[in-house]
């Protein structure tokens, strides 16, 4: 028990903190409470004035994306050049952490008012179509990037992490060295510069340039393994599905060109100054249909790159490509494109009375799915991969309840914890030859050479399980949770977030506590027989000539000489830096204002001066109160408590039933559990089915409609296209016996005419 009387004292010792905390933020509240609605409607005139007219930013400013794309084209050039080393790996590093200095560059001038917030810089003029008399009717899409806060948040951790998890990758992937290796990073390279163009755009058609960049990258990188049937399956999947949500992505991309005749998001902004102005003074009558229809369209693009119901299907499966795939793509940066693109389009969403309610229940409900189907999955990487869809509904219930602050906290805590989890669970696999069940593994924390794994796993647990104080998770979680609980109208997507936050704890320690501490035990994974298209590219099952530290398996005879594959120095870095990181954030939230680093720079984007104009509209116009309570509380001071027990408790609860009294890696304590929940266990193993159902309900009938169809192309379509053929094919075989050449045939054939001819005659005439 001392592991739990441990958490128990720092909870103790870090009470006094949380309660001064508390107290400073419902005095700051109550101090700002008067004159609410005037300052709002002008902070909002404010800031809709400003990003109407952005300013000119530096040329400099497109090293960001240039240099990945740089990184693209070296890498193709060693593929065809056969390089057989490292070198694809070390330009890669090379060219991303360039990328990610000139994005520190750029955040620095920003911050300090260098560079105008926000601004443009254009490299080139790209589409430009014009129609009619002057610039009236036309559409201009150029490379240009639109520079302000929001910007500068998501780049910082687009490529920091890409550089970090490209070092990563230069020991994961060292078994490909060779083509394999080319290819992986020249992919790597490119999902990097596409991110960049999706973030940076100044238009809607950059930005959907870049998304369609990122689902072929990530298409290409789950289906890495392209001899690995269940990796190919994979990434059509994620293919397919993800272009579902494109599709309402592409509509709502039109339907802003032809309403407000423009993609350029300066000029949109403008021309949305008149429904902004009237939902702020609360005439919504005045927004037209068509206005409020183009979020609900962008909405669906974001549920389909950011893995939300009902599009959510394609994240575990893509669990099949190499784990710093998961790692960038698939936990830190493409998948939060959705969320991004609602934040950058924030005001259009305000204007849509349906838009932001459905992002929120979309978004609890999301979390409270995929955090069901993780607490019963036995793959540590697939359980990773469901902690990432329901963080995710997390951030979009935060944008859903008018806290965006919260929501790009979230995500940029995230970014780094859940990384380092899933870099974590993917040290694990390499190191025991793809081994991933938690029934398999234990005690691994402690095993020599695997310590700095261990630590950053329980860092990593700590920030997902939200542990009081001490971790970043817990402070951007708890801002999502007092938004819900303080808006009376999402006080229910509140009490769903509340439990969800509950089930993860549980669920992550339940994975670091049956894997990385307890009794020492392991068994290898298949690639210990050298299967193809392992997750490393090679076999470990050969000896490393490693010790043998009495941590192997026991009474698998087959298994016998296999040793634990260490982590080097290039993974055990990564992860070291990231743990730090995640704490380091911690200190974001109490500088750059009173919600912290990150309320400052979303105050300064389009993501938040829309909000005031919302809350301006609650305020003057008989809205009910912004603050509503939770049990008589100030809810965000109440979450602070709250969020920490919730969270303490789900540990707990993993900790009774997956620590303590566990004497074999196989078995624990919640065994004894599952006969009392009847079938829910096996319906939650089975991922409630979902996959099953779309099969039933979408495949299989447009299965059948696609034989029907072509059926119908073959026998109708087909058939009518080849009678019009085979009549003067039939017609020309049956005259072609008269045209033989000789002449006697020729008589013959002039003579019966002119009978047929004179019969014609002789019975007209009667």
């Amino acid at each position: 028990m001392g592991f739990m009387m441990t958490l128990s004292t720092i909870l103790a010792t870090l009470a006094s903190p949380i309660a001064a905390l508390a107290q400073s933020e419902a005095a700051h509240a109550a101090s700002q409470e008067a004159g609410h609605a005037a300052e709002h409607v002008a902070h909002a005139a404010e800031k809709i004035e400003a990003i109407a007219a952005p300013g000119v930013g530096p040329m400099w400013l497109l090293l960001i994306p240039v240099l990945p794309l740089v990184g693209f084209v070296l890498s193709a050039l060693c593929a065809a050049f056969r390089v057989k080393s490292k070198l694809p790996a070390w330009l890669t590093v090379l060219c991303l952490g360039a990328s990610f200095a000139v994005t520190l560059g750029m955040y620095l001038q920003v911050s300090s008012g260098q560079i105008a917030n926000p601004s443009v810089a254009t490299g080139f003029e790209w589409i430009k179509v014009a129609w009619g008399a002057g610039d009236a009717h036309s559409i201009i899409a150029n490379f240009g990037l639109y520079i302000d806060s929001l910007t500068c948040l998501w780049m910082l951790f687009v490529t920091g992490l890409a550089t970090l998890i490209g070092l990563y990758a230069s020991e994961y992937m060292a078994g490909d060295v060779g083509a394999g290796y080319c290819r992986f990073y020249a992919a790597f390279n490119l999902f990097v510069f596409s991110m960049s163009c999706l973030v940076m755009g100044d238009n809607l058609l950059l930005l959907y340039l870049g998304w369609e960049g990122v689902g072929l990258c990530s298409y290409l990188l789950i289906g890495y393994f392209y001899k690995k049937p269940s990796a190919v399956e994979a990434g059509k999947k994620a293919f397919i599905v993800n272009r579902i949500g494109d599709l309402g992505l592409a509509l709502g991309l039109m339907l802003t060109a032809v309403h407000f005749g423009s993609i350029e998001y300066s000029v949109i902004f403008a021309k949305a100054q008149p429904y902004l102005a009237a939902l702020s003074e609360g005439r919504l009558g005045d927004i037209p249909a068509v206005v409020q229809l183009i979020p609900v369209l962008l909405m669906i693009g974001a549920f389909g790159k950011s893995a939300q119901l009902p599009l959510y299907v394609w994240l575990p499966d893509a669990m099949e490509g190499p784990t710093p795939v998961s790692a960038l793509i698939h936990a830190a940066t493409m998948v939060t494109a959705g969320v991004y693109l609602v934040a950058r389009a924030y005001p259009l969403f305000l204007l849509s009375e349906t838009a932001l309610p459905i992002v929120a229940w979309t978004g609890a409900l999301t979390a409270l799915l995929a955090a069901t189907i993780g607490m019963a999955q036995f793959d540590i990487k697939r359980i990773m991969a469901y902690s990432t869809v329901s963080q995710l509904g997390y951030m979009f219930a935060g944008l859903g309840v008018l806290t965006s602050t919260g929501a790009a906290f979230h995500v940029f805590t995230h970014a780094f914890f859940k990384a380092m989890l899933f870099l974590s669970c993917g040290a694990v696999m390499h190191g025991f030859a793809g081994q991933l069940d938690l029934r398999k593994l234990s005690g691994v924390g402690s095993m020599p050479g695997w310590r700095v794994v261990g630590i950053a796993m329980l860092v990593g647990c700590l920030n997902l399980a939200g542990f009081p104080v001490i971790t970043s998770g817990y402070w951007s979680k708890d801002m999502i949770l007092g938004g819900a609980f303080a808006n009376p109208h999402m006080v229910a997507i509140g009490w769903i977030l509340l439990i969800t936050a509950g089930l993860t704890a549980y669920y992550t320690f339940r994975v670091y506590f049956r894997v990385f501490v307890g009794p020492k035990y392991f068994e290898p994974g298949d690639e210990v027989h050298g299967h193809a298209g392992d997750d490393h590219g090679h076999d470990h099952g050969h000896d490393h000539a490693h010790a043998d530290h009495g941590d192997r398996g026991h009474g698998h005879d087959a298994h016998a000489h296999f040793h634990p594959h260490a982590p080097g120095w290039a993974i055990n870095t990564v992860l070291a830096i990231l743990a730090v990181a995640a704490f380091a954030v911690i200190g974001l939230r109490f500088v750059g204002g009173h919600e912290g680093w990150v309320s400052g720079l979303i105050e300064h984007s389009s993501a938040n001066y829309g909000g005031h104009a919302m809350y301006a509209a609650a305020a003057s116009h008989g809205g009910e109160h912004a603050h509503a309570t939770f049990f008589g509380y100030d809810a965000h001071q109440a979450m602070m408590y709250v969020s920490g027990v919730v969270g303490f408790i789900g540990i707990a609860v993993a900790f009774v039933l997956h620590y303590a009294g566990r004497t074999t890696a196989a078995k624990s304590r919640a065994d004894a559990l599952l006969p009392l929940v009847g079938p829910l266990a096996k319906w939650a193993q089975g991922k409630w089915y979902v996959d099953e159902l779309y099969n039933a309900i979408i495949r299989v009938p447009l299965l059948v409609a696609a034989h029907v169809f072509h059926l119908i192309d073959k026998a109708i379509v087909d058939g009518i296209v080849d009678l019009f053929g085979w009549v003067p094919k039939f017609t020309g075989s049956s005259l072609r016996p008269s045209q033989s050449g000789v002449l006697h045939g020729y008589a013959l054939s002039m003579a019966g005419g002119l009978a047929v001819l004179v019969l014609i005659v002789v019975m007209v005439m009667r």
